[in-house]
């Protein structure tokens, strides 16, 4: 690509992504390059934005709203079930957190099988925890049929612990996932750590050897060519601002128009909007911030992290972290303050957080630092089924790459009638809490009571 391509390319990602930012306080100065950006690292791995603007259909069989993994996998189901299927989005496709989480990939289901048991008696419980299982394997198997060029790695996961009373707690956590689940674990005492991870910082651990890693943006990437390959039309730009019944099926009501539809699907998560009210109330929206740094010498990186891992930790609020896929730089993200944050703000606290587990990388600044909404639920789980006669599939708790992707799929199978489509959620009460309308007014003093606990 010359200078003048990438120089029209790189405009039309910071138009489309992000925007240059100029410093905004002395720590900012001190820690982020004089040309950081707010765009996600991973774009860069991205040659130029693909083309999906235009103009929709006015009408179609299937309308999904939402272009991340869930609404894609759901459309390439559709599409290949024979289904005219019409995908939307707000923004650009690719704008939400399917390009701007961290590119782990784990099992994905956070209650753990006595609280299921409790809740939703043995054998649903059972179904649910076993779906994260499937959900990895199945992305595994996806990934390698489709051909999808996204640098998707079986690294596993070190989860560290990062008090002595947690590693303990670590130890008996990994008996019940063995005995309960079936899921393997490595157990990695204190002495033992710096195999795993170049610091003193932590207690200990556990390796998740089946936890895998990949390039969350070329992975997104790769899904819109299966998609579109497959005959579904993906239309961004083209906010729906509301669904109305309309004889045998609907109508949404977008910002280019009408468009009449069979059925609809919302695949919306994190940026579930107003136009889908019941949906809003039942969704927690909370911001993920990621920052890369810049590139690292390789001998360094590789002390770091000796076996390329990727990485978390036992906080409440939880520290996640791995190096990029050339083992250049560090990717670190979390949550580094209670209220929502300007990523300008949210780069050198997480800078600071970084450099406490790894004294060494202290002199090497910021490039990116950017952030994404994922979407919580009341009761921790993800949802998919259908209200109203609208199919809907939603809220993965921070671990959505897997768990988005095959729920997704099951619901484009759901909405070809197949009995494949069938799942564990299926079914599930979908809470909210009394007077919620969607914003999170009570996340800032839980948060705050979370690190007072870590600390």
């Amino acid at each position: 690509m010359d200078g003048r391509m990438k120089k029209t390319a790189d405009s039309g990602f910071n138009s489309m992504f992000g925007k240059r930012r100029g410093m905004t306080s002395r720590d900012a100065e001190d820690v982020m390059i004089d040309d950081w950006t707010d765009r996600s690292f991973w774009l860069d791995s991205l040659e130029c934005p693909m083309e999906t603007g235009g103009e929709p259909p006015k009408k179609t069989d299937v309308l999904i709203v939402g272009s991340g993994y869930t609404g894609l996998n759901a459309a390439i189901e559709t599409a290949r079930g024979g289904r005219k299927t019409l995908v939307l989005d707000a923004e650009h496709p690719g704008y939400g957190c399917s390009t701007r989480n961290g590119g782990q990939i784990s099992t994905s289901v956070k209650p753990s099988m006595s609280q299921l048991t409790a809740r939703h008696g043995e054998a649903r419980a059972r179904a649910i925890r076993d779906t994260g299982k499937d959900a990895l394997s199945w992305i595994k198997t996806l990934v390698k049929s489709e051909g999808i060029d996204c640098d998707l790695r079986n690294s596993g996961r070190f989860h560290a612990a990062h008090t002595p009373r947690h590693y303990e707690e670590l130890l008996r956590h990994a008996k019940t996932l063995a005995d309960e689940d079936n899921i393997e674990s490595i157990e990695i005492c204190a002495n033992e750590q710096h195999r795993e991870l170049g610091t003193d910082f932590y207690h200990g651990g556990l390796v998740f050897p089946e936890h895998a890693a990949v390039d969350p943006a070329r992975y997104h990437r790769g899904l819109i060519e299966v998609a579109t390959g497959a005959g579904a039309a993906v239309v961004g730009k083209c906010r729906v601002l509301g669904i109305e019944k309309s004889g045998g099926g609907f109508v949404a009501l977008t910002e280019k128009g009408n468009v009449q539809t069979r059925d609809v699907v919302i695949a919306t998560n994190g940026y579930t909007g107003t136009s889908a009210k019941w949906l809003r109330r039942r969704i927690v929206p909370i911001g993920s911030y990621i920052i890369a740094t810049e590139p690292m010498p390789r001998e360094l990186v590789e002390r770091l992290f000796p076996t390329d891992r990727i990485a978390s930790d036992t906080r409440k609020v939880v520290y996640y972290y791995r190096t990029s896929p050339d083992r250049r730089r560090i990717l670190f993200g979390g949550r580094v303050s209670a209220n929502e944050t300007d990523t300008a703000l949210s780069g050198p606290l997480l800078h600071r957080e970084m450099c406490r587990i790894f004294p060494e990388v202290a002199k090497y600044r910021i490039s990116h630092s950017w952030m994404g909404t994922v979407a919580y639920t009341f009761d921790e789980l993800a949802h998919t089924g259908m209200h109203e006669g609208i199919y809907h599939c939603m809220g993965y708790c921070g671990s959505g790459v897997s768990m988005a992707s095959y729920l997704g799929m099951r619901t484009g199978q759901k909405v070809l009638g197949l009995k494949e489509g069938k799942t564990a959620f299926d079914g599930l009460p979908f809470p909210t809490r009394p007077f919620y309308t969607g914003k999170p007014w009570f996340l800032p003093p839980v948060v705050a009571w979370y690190k007072w606990l870590d600390r």
